[in-house]
């Protein structure tokens, strides 16, 4: 694949939840190498304050984020996508525009973190954990020497990528149940914490280690998948 900056869209029903916090992902952790966007096939017009309330918690610029309809990115003027990545299971399964350049394609499955809890803390935590996870998949992704697949090789990769699963070290479970406890007026310096100690990529070397060789670490975190929209 060429040397270049690769254009990655992250698709999600309502582009409002998942697919903004995997734009900001990779935007931060792929700086130079890769460019992301966000769409939906049936936006909700506003991205969730819960999620970009952590972003902002975690250092992120958050003013550019809206939620927009995928067909922004199938005209002539739309920058060309080398990847296109859904990150719930009813956009996976809806008909999806032609894409310029033939991208591309993989789903990684992410519960909505907006389908859960009944308070703004609740929410806050389960934000969280779909950051966590999308953290994760973004890390292994933008570690790929994508340069030097072919597309074979890189539609594999892409796949194994998506299959990844969190694992928990019992350091990182230690500072989840610090972020549990807190009242929603501390949360922000307990998101800092999260970010400056573990980097919310809750996964070990060992982890990426065998990711790299095709052995993806076990989910030892659940949370309930209640419909995709974000």
């Amino acid at each position: 694949m060429p040397d270049t900056i690769q254009h990655v869209l992250f698709v999600c029903t309502g582009n409002s939840a998942r697919s903004i916090l995997a734009e900001a992902l990779i935007n931060r952790e792929g700086r130079g190498r890769f460019k992301a966007f966000s769409a939906g096939s049936q936006p909700k017009g506003v991205p969730n304050p819960a999620g970009l309330g952590l972003l902002a918690e975690l250092g992120y610029d958050t003013s550019h984020f809206r939620s927009k309809s995928w067909t922004e990115f199938n005209g002539p003027d739309a920058p060309q996508m080398d990847f296109i990545i859904t990150v719930c299971d009813s956009a996976a399964g809806e008909s999806c525009p032609v894409w310029p350049g033939h991208p591309l394609r993989a789903h990684w499955g992410i519960p909505d973190p907006a389908d859960v809890g009944d308070t703004d803390a609740e929410r806050r935590v389960a934000f969280l954990e779909a950051y966590r996870r999308l953290s994760a998949r973004v890390t292994a992704f933008v570690n790929l020497p994508v340069e030097a697949l072919d597309l074979d090789s890189m539609k594999q990769e892409l796949e194994r990528t998506g299959r990844y699963r969190v694992r928990l070290t019992r350091e990182s479970d230690a500072y989840v149940a610090l972020y549990r406890r807190v009242s929603i007026a501390r949360q922000a310096d307990a998101a800092a914490v999260l970010h400056a100690r573990s980097g919310l990529l809750i996964m070990d070397q060992a982890a990426l280690d065998g990711h790299r060789f095709g052995r993806p670490g076990p989910d030892t975190h659940r949370t309930s998948a209640r419909g995709g929209a974000g």
